[in-house]
């Protein structure tokens, strides 16, 4: 096997080596990367949905309020106010979605589906979790969402949500008595829901894997023809030469011109030894001669 042959392998085993040590880890590293900013993005539309909560509760509840018994607006709901708001970002980003997923809703459209039901209950059963952050599947691709729990913190939401008898009768007479009460004091009634797509950063981190693989291959290419080309130059054809020097002083023919001696690389080392070589076989052959 030559020389070339057996350094190619050996550098060909090396780079597939850790081309695959990199495709692994890089692929992980961008993965990882592109969760957390699905992540960043839901926290941020969940922050945007409980800021909302806070601005109806403190800034428009209290002015509407006292129009209660004369008319009931939904826009006094936080609730109401966060899932309206957050629907209008909805419209131009439809797979981003949030719900106020609720076991027993007052509005029909806030009841939870069975998944988001699992949820409202791993928050009953776990009254100590704040959040909870995972991935499904959907119809659109995956998804991940974050989910907070719903509880009845405030007594005053009691008015709306105890009994029917107690409820404002503007309030009943635009959703019924039939949902939204029995509520209590405590108690974890629902779930508030953010989902993120995760489909397009996860593509846009396979785009980026596979444009560093091809980057890092096309290096590999150009790393691989310069050093055969230096292998060539630096040391098969000063080896190739001294060779066939080798075979012309073997067979008596000193003919052959000596080489260069400049330098301090290896392959000069060894040309200044194959000279010496050389001139001591040429004396000797000439001592030979002479006793002859």
């Amino acid at each position: 096997m030559g020389l070339r042959l057996k350094f190619n392998l050996v550098l060909i085993v090396v780079f597939l080596a850790g081309f695959a040590a990199a495709g692994v880890l890089s692929r992980q590293l961008l993965q990882d990367n592109a969760r957390d900013e699905v992540l960043r993005n839901a926290r941020l539309l969940m922050d945007t949905a409980l800021a909302v909560r806070a601005y109806t509760v403190d800034q428009i509840k209290p002015h509407l309020d006292p129009r209660l018994d004369e008319v009931f607006l939904p826009q006094t709901v936080p609730a109401f106010a966060a899932t309206e708001t957050l629907g209008h970002i909805q419209k131009k980003y439809r797979d981003y979605a949030y719900k106020e997923a609720t076991l027993n809703p007052t509005n029909p459209r806030d009841r939870a589906t069975d998944w988001e039901s699992d949820l409202v209950q791993q928050f009953r059963q776990n009254p100590e979790t704040k959040e909870l952050v995972s991935e499904r599947d959907s119809a659109t691709g995956r998804l991940l969402y974050i989910s907070k729990p719903i509880q009845i913190t405030n007594p005053t939401c009691l008015r709306c949500h105890s009994e029917p008898s107690a409820a404002p009768a503007t309030m009943i007479k635009i959703y019924g008595e039939a949902n939204g009460f029995g509520w209590k004091h405590n108690e974890i009634i629902g779930a508030q829901v953010v989902t993120v797509p995760m489909n397009i950063p996860i593509a846009n981190a396979d785009r980026a894997l596979k444009t560093f693989m091809a980057s890092l291959a096309g290096v590999f290419l150009v790393v691989f023809l310069v050093l055969n080309l230096m292998l060539s130059w630096f040391i098969i054809r000063p080896i190739r030469r001294m060779s066939l020097a080798a075979d012309a002083v073997s067979t008596g023919n000193f003919d052959v011109p000596e080489f260069a001696e400049g330098g301090r690389d290896e392959v000069a080392v060894l040309s200044s030894s194959f000279n010496r070589l050389r001139r001591s076989i040429e004396k000797a052959m000439q001592m030979i001669e002479r006793g002859n």
